[in-house]
Formats: C-alpha cells, sequence, structure tokens
C-alpha cells in the first residue's frame, strides 16, 4: 500500500511499488467537496485533481477505470467541468459511459446518489448492474431501513458504550454485515454530548429538524437539516464524515436520540462489522464518510469483471 498525496506518486515511486506487474483497471474518484451541493462550491485547487488521475492513467495505461463522484460534478460550472473530464479521458482513448446510481437501490440502507463514469480502451461493453431493491417496485426487494441496518446493536445513550450484540442476524443485511462470524460489534460508542444538545436531541421527533423545536432550545444558526433526527423504518438520508455531529447535517439516531457511532456509520454504508477502521474517531468517520459503500462497490465490480471478459 502506498499512502501519500496522489500528487507524490511519481512514475518511479509506482514502479518501485509494483515492478513489472500490468494494472487492468483503476478505481478512484477525486475529492468531492468542491463539487458537493452541499458545501462552498467552488473550482479550487482541488477540483482539478482529476488530472491527476489522468496522470496515473497514462503512466500505468490500465484496460479500464471507474471514476466515481458527487452528483453534484454534472452541474459544476454549468457541466463544463464534467465535459472536459470526459475529454481528458477521452484523448487517451477510453471509451465512456457514465450513469448516476443510489446505493439505496442495491440493498444499502442509505439514499447516496454518486455518478459513476466506466472508461474501456476499445469498445466499451460495461453494462450497469440492475437495481435489486426498490420503495414498492414489484420484482424489487424492499429497501433497507435504518432499523433493518442496526436494530441488532445495543441501545446506547450519549456517552456509552456496548460492543454486545443483541440478537442473532434477523435480515439478509445484517447477515451480510456479520458473515464472516464477528462475536463483537466493535466501535459502538456513542460520542459525549452537553446537556443543552442532548435535551434538543430527545426533544425531536423522528424526521423532525431544528425548525420544529421550541424556540426556547432551538439552535439560532444552521440550517434545516441540521439538528434533524432520522427515522427509523426508512433508509438513512446520505451520510458524509460528519455523521456524528448533530450540527452539520441529518444523523441523529431515531430511536437512542444520540449522536451516532462509528459502528453505526459503518453499518449505513454496508461495511462488514469485522472491516477495521485506523485512527482518531475523526479519521474513522471520514474513512467512513468518504466511502464507495462496500455492496454498491460489488455490483459494480460484477459487471466490470463481465465487461474485461468480453474485452478480451
Amino acid at each position: 500500500m502506498l499512502n501519500c498525496d496522489i500528487r507524490e506518486l511519481t512514475e518511479d515511486v509506482i514502479r518501485n511499488a509494483i515492478g513489472s506487474q500490468k494494472v487492468d483497471i483503476i478505481v478512484g474518484g477525486p475529492p468531492c467537496q468542491s463539487y458537493s451541493t452541499v458545501g462552498k462550491r467552488r473550482l479550487d485547487e482541488r477540483a482539478n485533481l482529476f488530472l491527476e488521475y489522468k496522470r496515473i492513467l497514462e503512466i500505468l495505461r490500465p484496460k479500464a477505470f471507474v471514476f466515481e463522484n458527487v452528483i453534484g460534478i454534472l452541474s459544476m460550472d454549468k457541466g463544463r467541468l464534467f465535459r472536459r473530464i470526459q475529454s481528458v479521458f477521452e484523448e487517451l482513448g477510453y471509451t465512456l459511459k457514465y450513469k448516476v446510481l443510489d446505493a439505496v437501490n442495491f440493498g444499502v440502507p442509505q439514499h447516496r446518489e454518486r455518478v459513476i463514469l466506466v472508461g474501456i480502451k476499445g469498445e466499451n461493453y460495461f453494462v450497469y448492474p440492475e437495481e435489486t431493491h426498490g420503495n414498492n417496485i414489484p420484482g424489487k426487494l424492499p429497501w433497507v431501513t435504518y432499523g433493518d441496518a442496526i436494530s441488532d446493536l445495543p441501545a446506547i445513550k450519549s456517552g456509552q458504550t456496548n460492543n454486545n450484540y443483541t440478537t442473532d442476524p434477523i435480515n439478509d443485511f445484517q447477515l451480510f454485515v456479520r458473515k464472516n462470524g464477528s462475536t463483537v460489534a466493535t466501535e459502538h460508542s456513542a460520542p459525549k454530548n452537553g446537556k443543552h444538545l442532548i435535551k434538543i436531541m430527545e426533544t425531536l421527533e423522528e424526521g423532525q429538524s431544528k425548525d420544529e423545536l421550541p424556540e426556547e432550545i432551538r439552535p439560532k444558526s444552521g440550517y434545516g437539516n441540521t439538528y434533524a433526527k432520522l427515522w427509523w423504518d426508512k433508509p438513512s438520508t446520505t451520510i458524509t464524515r460528519n455523521f456524528a455531529c448533530p450540527s452539520s447535517s441529518r444523523c441523529i439516531h431515531p430511536r437512542d436520540s444520540r449522536a451516532m457511532s462509528v459502528r453505526e456509520g459503518a453499518r449505513l454504508q454496508s461495511f462488514p462489522d469485522d472491516y477495521i477502521f485506523y485512527g482518531s474517531d475523526g479519521m474513522k468517520r471520514l474513512e467512513i464518510g468518504n466511502a464507495v459503500p462496500p455492496l454498491l462497490s460489488i455490483a459494480i465490480a460484477k459487471q466490470m469483471l463481465i465487461a474485461m471478459n468480453k474485452s478480451k
């Protein structure tokens, strides 16, 4: 593993790491903050990091690549940025396809729309995966809800920790995240918050946000989806690295009225319970909140394997 800034990945560094091995596929995506409709959208230095992605493609010349990003990249600079990105990759000889996929339609307990751009040298045989889940759609499995995802984890309050499962897996999603025989959940600790924030979280009903709080405890600042509680019987909204910060986005636990644990954030992204996150709690939330959900990744990978075999 080379853990560094992509700008430090020179051809010499890469060749020293992989030797003469050929690389068939590259998967990645530049930081999304510049493009996200949640943040301050601007064409800053990070917005041009796709050129570093291009540079790596030029060095390794893989048969294919998968490029993932937030849907805001499509409208950035009135669509000109994405057209430029496509042009840059086409100049390298890749035939492109792109589509917006929502992770919730692939068994992830979270609405998470992402642009998936696939490039293959020569004819592009890639076919986007068929959605397996839907909201009351005949022939589709029902969406996985917040409750479906975490109901086997113990109820805890602010500042508490309990890593013991309360039940055996009770649905297909829990069977997936516990399929490797995890005996404890790990990382199931609730951040410790002050009395005022705890009162705010306990006062909110499911789905409510700060604008529906009594005036005497209502925060004076923040967007409409801040200090907002999720729903037990619905999929989560999109989580970010701030999924344990109620003042940042809709992320308050609908049953326990608290900030979410690292394990709950990982569950909402469909990470198996035995997956190990490294660093401080803040770094672990960053790793989780910036990730492509594994269940969506698996669906894309299976289709990519089919396409690569056809391209031989």
